[in-house]
């Protein structure tokens, strides 16, 4: 038996990995995870029988639809003053920029399928037609959000009501079997974000009426 030379010795074992493959397999791990907890909740919320919910979060799911909610509040608030037009016209400007952000972006990059509502034994009293664009994010969620964060920055006392109805509107789309619980969170990051963009837009091009908004 040959004795081993110095090179065998000192060689390593194994090979080292990468930072970069580590942090890809790190990453790749984690969204792992939280695919399986968002996953979990879909079905949780699924599988909880709610009869005396089911036909409300339906017909909110339905009247969400191309933001009809959102547009029928700002014309309501156009008729009740100069504030509530400016907080009518941010509104609907964030929805704007969270539609096109939602579905000619988010949509387009991520891709995620829908939920299998049949599989999840989702009841038919809670059926809405099930969209045929990508998942992530919910569009709904996003323009609902949109609009309650920027008409409630020119309107606080506007905040409360018609943050609980964009929740409400994110829920049911939960509720409903069109969307997971991520789709939904995702749609809220980019609807607050949307706002954002929408109300610096209107202040740097109409300064002198929404510099009074607070």
């Amino acid at each position: 038996m040959s004795e081993p030379t110095p090179t065998d010795v000192t060689r390593p074992l194994t090979r080292p990995v990468p930072p970069a493959d580590g942090l890809r397999r790190a990453a790749s791990a984690v969204l792992g995870d939280l695919r399986a907890v968002d996953g979990a909740l879909y079905a949780a919320v699924a599988a909880t029988p709610t009869p005396t919910l089911d036909r409300a979060l339906r017909r909110l799911s339905h009247a969400a639809d191309h933001s009809k909610i959102s547009f029928a509040i700002a014309g309501a608030l156009t008729l009740a003053g100069s504030r509530p037009r400016r907080a009518a016209l941010a509104g609907v400007g964030a929805i704007a920029v969270a539609s096109a952000s939602a579905n000619l972006l988010g949509k387009r990059l991520v891709r995620r399928d829908r939920p299998d509502r049949e599989a999840a034994r989702v009841t038919v009293d809670r059926h809405v037609p099930m969209p045929t664009s990508a998942s992530f994010p919910s569009g709904h969620t996003a323009s609902a959000v949109a609009f309650a964060t920027a008409v409630g920055t020119v309107m606080p006392a506007a905040s409360v009501p018609l943050g609980a109805l964009a929740g409400a509107v994110g829920y049911s789309r939960i509720h409903t079997g069109v969307h997971y619980p991520g789709d939904v969170a995702a749609g809220a990051v980019l609807g607050i974000a949307s706002a954002a963009t929408a109300l610096a837009v209107a202040s740097a091009r109409l300064p002198a009426s929404f510099a009074r908004r607070r």
